[in-house]
């Protein structure tokens, strides 16, 4: 079974200038449209000194999908179904597919992508590149622990078939390995079974943080999926309060006994784009207090089996194209950090921190997570992770400095796929395998052909 269009062919390269979600550091690559693997290998034989990264939909927040001066190949344009066993739920996706797509053709199916994070908007190759983690880490861990085996293009252009079992190093290098490791060409991921294209929610309004964090930590366990938004603006007894969704997927008898015809239908919906020209200063104080004072009072205090929508409960920003417009030009950085159950209380100093100092976040979520996997820079570990979207304004720097320094301190680590400004010098503390990471890279691309802005700022390559 195959599905999703084809970009057109594009035999030469186009100069872009490419950015992050987050919009803080666009450069200038060339990018290449190449739909056939051996387009990619050729690709990567003939990358010059700056090199060749892939990118996917642009949904990291800063710039590991950015080459300056060297090349990007352009992943959507290899997208698409290769197979699927109905039955079994074992699919063999084209790294260039969304899963914005395979939600569209699976739901219908009884299946579901098997971890999903705040936005649908993410290819394949970026999931693994990235290791992504959703709502579910607690119960099903992050991407890689769902897939079976992968097609890599290394850096002297060979083509690698690795799993867990066949070349394990290669294979858990990559996870979470931003891109650096080779170019994916396709992987065989095991679905997640649904009976519907709905959840059953349940939902709390927890008046402080330690509410919340006492709530995930005696409930979590009986629920599939669990998020808590957090008021970031929030400050003395009211500090962390919260709103806390928790839910599994409605069965087909469920929905149907909710009056819903048509349980497995599924059509997301998207709002027009913001418009780019908002500006740098509409995300402030004044305007996110607001904001969060109506978002905690809008939600119920206490509410059981409630049904929603995937997009609803998962990706409900996707719902407006381009939101990211609405922070303007100077763009927005997203700190994300896990640190480990024995360090819980530096969520309450990082969120005093962060209130103290008046910076306007309406986009700021906490989540339990549960063990970590085998890949050397795989993002999560058992404990607490919280999110945080914060405009960009002088100072901001220096604070999430001394809170990343913390986070290293107690164990923990910040997400590369969100960062964009962190200390390289603090890259081996939060992630203690690196060295042994380097040393797989070297064997993969001892011409230093893959090459990433993020690569180059982190120390990386």
């Amino acid at each position: 079974m195959s599905a999703g269009p084809q970009a057109p062919s594009s035999p030469h390269a186009e100069d872009e200038l490419l950015q992050g979600w987050g919009r803080t550091t666009p450069a200038r690559s060339e990018v290449l449209h190449v739909e056939q693997a051996s387009e990619v290998v050729d690709a990567v034989r003939a990358a010059g000194r700056d090199g060749v990264i892939a990118r996917g939909l642009g949904r990291s927040y800063g710039d590991p999908a950015q080459n300056a001066g060297g090349l990007v190949l352009d992943g959507p344009a290899r997208s698409g179904l290769v197979d699927i066993d109905l039955h079994t739920g074992v699919a063999t996706i084209l790294a260039g597919t969304s899963l914005d797509d395979l939600m569209k053709w699976l739901i219908p199916l009884g299946w579901f992508v098997p971890v999903t994070p705040g936005t649908r908007i993410v290819t394949v190759g970026g999931a693994i590149a990235s290791d992504i983690h959703g709502k579910n880490h607690h119960k099903r861990g992050s991407w890689c622990n769902h897939v079976l085996s992968l097609r890599l293009v290394d850096g002297t252009g060979n083509v690698r078939d690795v799993s867990p079992t066949v070349e394990p190093d290669v294979f858990w290098a990559t996870a979470g390995g931003m891109g650096l490791t080779g170019i994916i060409l396709d992987a065989t991921v095991q679905l997640a079974r649904v009976g519907s294209s709905r959840l059953i929610v349940d939902s709390d309004r927890a008046p402080d943080l330690d509410s919340v964090m006492a709530m995930m930590i005696d409930g979590d366990d009986d629920y599939d999926y669990s998020v808590a938004w957090i008021d970031v603006m929030a400050r003395g007894r009211h500090l962390g309060r919260s709103v806390l969704d928790r839910g599994r997927f409605a069965t087909r008898s469920e929905v149907l006994h909710a009056g819903v015809e048509r349980p497995s239908d599924y059509a997301p919906h998207m709002l027009p784009s913001v418009p780019d020209v908002f500006p740098s200063g509409l995300v402030n104080k004044l305007t996110v207090k607001a904001f969060n004072e109506l978002w905690f009072r809008k939600a119920p205090v206490r509410r059981r089996d409630a049904m929603m929508s995937v997009e609803a409960f998962f990706h409900p920003l996707d719902m407006v194209s381009d939101w990211n417009r609405v922070y303007g030009r100077r763009g927005f950085i997203q700190w994300q950090y896990v640190v480990p159950d024995e360090a819980s209380d530096f969520v309450r100093r990082s969120l005093e921190a962060i209130s103290g100092a008046g910076l306007p976040s309406f986009l700021s979520v906490l989540k339990r997570m549960g063990p970590g996997n085998e890949g050397h820079l795989s993002f999560p570990i058992s404990g607490w992770t919280l999110t945080i979207d914060i405009p960009v304004a002088p100072g901001l720097d220096r604070l999430f400095d001394e809170l990343d320094r913390e986070v290293a301190d107690l164990g923990g680590r910040l997400y590369l796929a969100k960062d964009s400004r962190m200390d390289p010098a603090m890259l081996a503390q939060m992630y203690p395998r690196v060295d042994e990471w380097r040393e797989i890279r070297e064997q993969l691309d001892p011409d230093h052909r893959l090459r990433s802005d993020l690569g180059r700022r982190l120390g990386l390559i």
